[in-house]
C-alpha cells in the first residue's frame, strides 16, 4: 500500500471547554516572526548611526539605468545619485541583454560601491520579476500563471520557483515581485493571464506552493516573495463578505502558511480610496486582521497616482506622506514622493518615527535576506546556468500539465494512418504566442521596444515540436494563413491606472515575419489528412496596458478558420493566449480544440506531445470558459444560469482515457467543533492508457436561506492511474474550511451542507449530505485552516 500525503499546512490548537465558551474557539497559527532579537539589536544599532537622509534612501528604489553611462556603470553616477545608499535596485535584469555572469558581475560592482564607498556599507535589495521564472535573459521561461492554474499541481509550482530561486540567487537577486494573486472573473481583464483563475481556494494553493519554492526553508538563501496585488485588483471589491472570504484568502494563505513577508498594494481603490494610501485596508485588514508583520512596497509610480491621477492629494509630497502613514513602507521604482519626506515633517504630514518603522522593516528584511552580514554572499561564483537541461524539463511538464484539451470527437491522438499534415495560423511557427506578459522577452519587447533572442532560452515553436515528434515519413506543410490581428485590434492604454511608463510606448511590431499568403494555406490545408491550426494571441494583445477590443480571436482569424473548415478536412483547433478566446461560432465545426495559453520555451514539444498521444492531457480549466462576449464577471460558485450555459465551466479537461468515480463514503454528521472528517471514494482508469485525473471536492450549502455560495471548490487532488488501475482518494476536511464573514467576525454555521466529487464543478460524480452538529463556531483569531488534507491509498 502506497500512501502519498500532502503537507499538513496548519497546526491549530483549540482551548479546553472548561475555557472557553461553548460556540467559540480561539487557535493559533505558527507563522515565522518577521524579525528576531538578533536582527533587532543589528538593526537597531544601524538606524542609530543614520541620518535622515540615509534613512529616506533605504525605503526607496532606483533604476540600473540612472547610474550608467554609455550602458556601462558609472562610479561617478553612484556618487552623484546614490550617495547615502539605497533600498532597491527595481527590475534590474529585464532591462538589460547580458549573460549570466555579466549579470552576476554588475551586482557585484554596484554592491562594492555601496559597501566600500557608502558610509553606513549597506548592500541593495536586487529585485525582478519572476512570474514565469527569472525575468532575464536565457533563464527558464515557465508557462504564465493562467495555464500553470490549470495543472492544479502545487508540487510543480513549487519546483519551478526552487529553479527560479537558484538562478536568482546566483545572479546576486533577493527579491521578486511575484506571485500574483488575485482573482480573475472575466477575461476581458488585460492582467487575467497573470493569475491562476476565479477560484480562491486554487490560487490559494498554487499561491502558498509557488512562495514556499521561492523561499526555501532559510532568507539567507531563498528569494523573498512579494504577494500581489492588495486586494481585489481588477474587480470590483466593496463588498465585505466576498473581499473577505475569497479576495484576501490567497493573500492571508501565502501570509500565514508560506511565511510570505512582502506585500504589494494594488493600483485600485477600496471605498474609493487609492489602497496605497488605505489605512482600512494596509493598517487594519493586512496587519490588525491578517496579522501581517513585514514589509509592503508600493507597486511601480503608485504612490504618485495618488496625486497625478486619483487626485487624493495636492501634491506629490503629501501623496508619500499619506501612504507612509497608511503603511507602505518603500516606494517603487523611480521614486518621487518619499524623497519629499523631509519636507514632509516640516510641515508635519508625517513624523521621523514613522519613517523609522519603515526604515526598520526594511532593513529587517535586508538582514534576513543575509545582505547586513559581515561578507554577504553576493551572486555565484564560476559559470552560470540559467536554463539547465533540469529546468528545461520543468518546463516541458509545467507546459504538458497547463494544456487543456476541450474538445475531441476522436480524431487526437493523431493516428498512425495521417501522413499529411497542414500546420497553419500565425502561431504555427512563432514565438510571440508561447509568451506570457512579464516573461523576460515580453518585458523587453514591450517595455523596452527591442527585440529577443528566441534561441537564449530555446523557444520551441509549434512547428518545431511537431516536427520533433512526428514520424519522418509524415509530411507537414506550414503557411501562416492569416495575421494575428487587424489594425486597432488592440491598443496601449495611455490613460489607465497602471505603470506610468505606458504613455511612451508603442506596441509590438512583430519583423521579419513574411506576409501570409492565404491562397496556399487553402491549398495545403485541401490535400492534407488533418489540419491544425494555430491561432489565438501574442505579447501585443495581452497584457498590462494592452486592451483588446473583445475577447473573440483577433482579427481575422476567426473567418479562416471558417474557411479551414470549409475544406471539409478535420480541423484541430490550437489556441494560444492569455485569456479565454470565444469561439461558439466555431467551436462545433471542429474536430478538437487545445487551449495552449502561453505555454512558454517548451511549448511546441508539450502541445505537439499531446497531439500525437505521447503524453495524456490532465489540465482542467481554472476559469469558466464563456460562450459570449459579453462584458461580465463569471464566476462558477453563483452557479450557471441554465438558460445561458458556458462553453466549458470551471474544472473541465478531457483525457485520452476514461475514469469511474466510485464507494463514496462520508460520515452523515459531525460536530462543529471537531478537527476533521474524511470524504472518501474510488477511482478506476478504465481505459486503455495510463493518464492522471483530477479530482475535485465541492461543497454547497442545502439550506435555501444560507448566505454561503452556490457551490465552492474545498479540495482537489491529482491522481495518477495505470490503466485499469484504482485507488482510493481521502479528502480530510475541516469544519473551519466552510466558514464564512458575516457582521465582522468568522463563523462556522451548523447545519447540512452536500460534499460533492466532482471531475469538474457541472461533473458531479459522487455527492452526500453531512450534518454540522453543535452551536455556530466563532473563530476569534480570524482564519487559519485553508486547506483539506488528501490521502491516495
Amino acid at each position: 500500500m502506497k500512501i502519498f500525503k500532502k503537507v499538513i499546512y496548519v497546526i491549530f490548537i483549540c482551548l479546553s471547554a472548561c475555557n472557553a465558551p461553548k460556540n467559540k474557539v480561539d487557535v493559533i497559527v505558527e507563522t515565522p516572526k518577521f524579525s528576531t532579537p538578533e536582527i533587532d539589536i543589528k538593526v537597531n544599532e544601524l538606524m542609530a548611526k543614520m541620518t535622515l537622509d540615509e534613512k529616506i534612501a533605504q525605503i526607496t528604489g532606483t533604476r540600473i539605468r540612472d547610474i550608467m553611462v554609455d550602458g556601462k556603470l558609472s562610479r561617478e553616477k553612484m556618487r552623484e545619485h546614490i550617495p547615502n545608499g539605497i533600498g532597491h535596485f527595481c527590475q534590474f535584469s529585464s532591462g538589460q541583454a547580458l549573460n549570466p555572469e555579466e549579470l552576476r558581475d554588475l551586482v557585484r560592482e554596484v554592491q562594492d560601491y555601496l559597501i566600500t564607498e557608502t558610509r553606513l556599507k549597506i548592500p541593495a535589495i536586487f529585485h525582478e520579476e519572476a512570474i514565469t521564472g527569472f525575468a532575464t535573459q536565457g533563464a527558464t521561461t515557465f508557462p504564465q500563471q493562467i495555464g500553470v492554474s490549470c495543472s492544479w499541481n502545487p508540487e510543480l509550482v513549487k519546483n519551478n520557483t526552487t529553479s527560479t530561486r537558484k538562478n536568482m540567487r546566483a545572479a546576486g537577486a533577493t527579491f521578486a515581485l511575484s506571485p500574483m494573486l488575485d482573482l480573475s472573473r472575466t477575461a476581458h481583464w488585460n492582467r487575467h493571464q497573470e493569475s491562476y483563475g476565479e477560484d480562491a481556494y486554487l490560487t490559494s494553493r498554487m499561491g502558498v506552493a509557488f512562495v514556499n519554492g521561492l523561499q526555501g526553508d532559510d532568507f539567507k538563501t531563498g528569494v523573498a516573495a512579494t504577494v500581489k496585488h492588495f486586494a481585489g485588483y481588477g474587480t470590483k471589491n466593496n463588498d465585505a463578505k466576498t473581499l473577505y472570504e475569497e479576495y484576501l484568502m490567497p493573500h492571508e494563505a501565502c501570509i500565514k502558511i508560506a511565511g510570505a513577508k512582502s506585500v504589494m498594494p494594488s493600483y485600485g481603490t477600496y471605498k474609493s480610496l487609492p489602497i496605497s494610501v488605505n489605512p482600512s485596508m494596509l493598517d487594519r485588514m493586512l496587519r490588525r486582521e491578517i496579522g501581517f508583520d513585514g514589509l509592503v512596497v508600493s507597486d511601480y509610480g503608485a504612490i504618485n497616482m495618488v496625486y497625478k491621477k486619483y487626485k487624493q492629494a495636492p501634491d506629490e509630497m503629501t501623496a508619500g506622506a499619506m501612504a507612509l502613514n497608511a503603511g507602505v513602507d518603500i516606494e517603487l521604482s523611480s521614486p518621487t514622493t518619499y524623497p519629499l519626506l523631509k519636507k514632509a515633517i516640516e510641515k508635519s504630514l508625517v513624523t521621523e518615527n514613522e519613517i523609522n518603522t519603515s526604515v526598520k522593516r526594511s532593513l529587517i528584511m535586508k538582514a534576513k535576506l543575509g545582505l547586513l552580514d559581515q561578507n554577504p554572499q553576493i551572486g555565484k561564483d564560476g559559470v552560470l546556468e540559467f536554463d539547465p537541461p533540469e529546468n528545461r524539463k520543468l518546463a516541458y511538464e509545467a507546459a504538458s500539465q497547463s494544456i487543456v484539451l476541450l474538445k475531441n470527437n476522436g480524431i487526437l491522438p493523431l493516428k498512425k494512418d495521417v501522413k499529411k499534415i497542414a500546420l497553419v495560423g500565425p502561431n504555427a511557427a512563432t514565438t510571440q504566442g508561447l509568451l506570457g506578459d512579464y516573461t523576460y522577452q515580453a518585458m523587453r519587447a514591450f517595455w523596452k521596444s527591442k527585440d529577443y533572442d528566441p534561441l537564449n532560452p530555446k523557444l520551441v515553436t509549434l512547428k518545431e515540436g511537431l516536427e520533433n515528434a512526428v514520424d519522418k515519413s509524415v509530411e507537414i506543410k506550414h503557411e501562416r494563413g492569416c495575421d494575428w490581428s487587424a489594425a486597432l485590434e488592440a491598443k496601449i492604454d495611455k490613460n489607465g491606472f497602471g505603470d506610468n511608463r505606458l504613455g511612451k510606448l508603442k506596441l509590438l511590431i512583430v519583423k521579419d515575419l513574411p506576409q501570409p499568403n492565404l491562397e496556399n494555406a487553402i491549398k495545403i490545408a485541401s490535400e492534407s489528412d488533418v489540419i491544425i491550426a494555430a491561432v489565438g494571441e501574442n505579447i501585443s494583445l495581452n497584457g498590462e496596458g494592452r486592451w483588446r477590443n473583445g475577447i473573440g480571436l483577433p482579427g481575422q482569424q476567426e473567418a479562416f478558420v471558417e474557411k479551414l473548415l470549409d475544406t471539409g478536412k478535420p480541423v484541430v483547433l490550437v489556441l494560444f493566449g492569455g485569456r479565454q478566446q470565444v469561439i461558439d461560432k466555431i467551436e462545433g465545426r471542429c474536430a478538437a480544440i487545445i487551449n495552449a495559453w502561453f505555454p512558454g520555451e517548451e511549448g511546441g514539444n508539450a502541445i505537439a506531445d499531446i497531439l500525437t498521444g505521447k503524453v495524456n492531457p490532465s489540465a482542467k480549466l481554472s476559469v469558466t470558459y464563456p460562450n459570449t462576449q459579453k462584458k461580465e464577471e463569471v464566476n462558477y460558485q453563483n452557479g450557471y444560469d441554465k438558460t445561458n450555459q458556458p462553453l466549458y465551466p470551471f474544472g473541465y479537461g478531457l483525457s485520452y482515457t476514461n475514469y469511474k468515480y466510485s464507494d463514496f463514503e462520508m460520515p452523515s454528521e459531525t460536530n462543529v467543533t471537531d478537527a476533521r472528517f474524511s470524504v472518501s471514494f474510488d477511482l478506476e482508469n478504465t481505459g486503455k492508457v495510463e493518464g492522471t485525473e483530477i479530482v475535485q471536492l465541492y461543497v454547497s450549502p442545502v439550506d435555501e436561506n444560507s448566505t454561503m455560495k452556490t457551490i465552492q471548490l474545498k479540495g482537489f487532488q491529482r491522481v495518477p492511474l495505470k490503466a485499469g488501475e484504482k485507488k482510493k482518494v481521502i479528502f480530510k476536511v475541516s469544519p473551519q474550511q466552510l466558514v464564512q464573514y458575516k457582521k465582522d467576525q468568522w463563523i462556522v454555521e451548523s447545519g447540512k451542507y452536500e460534499f460533492k466529487i466532482g471531475a469538474s464543478s457541472t461533473d458531479i460524480r459522487q455527492k452526500g449530505i453531512i450534518e454540522f452538529k453543535g452551536d455556530n463556531l466563532i473563530l476569534e483569531k480570524g482564519r487559519q485552516i485553508f486547506f483539506s488534507e488528501n490521502e491516495i491509498l
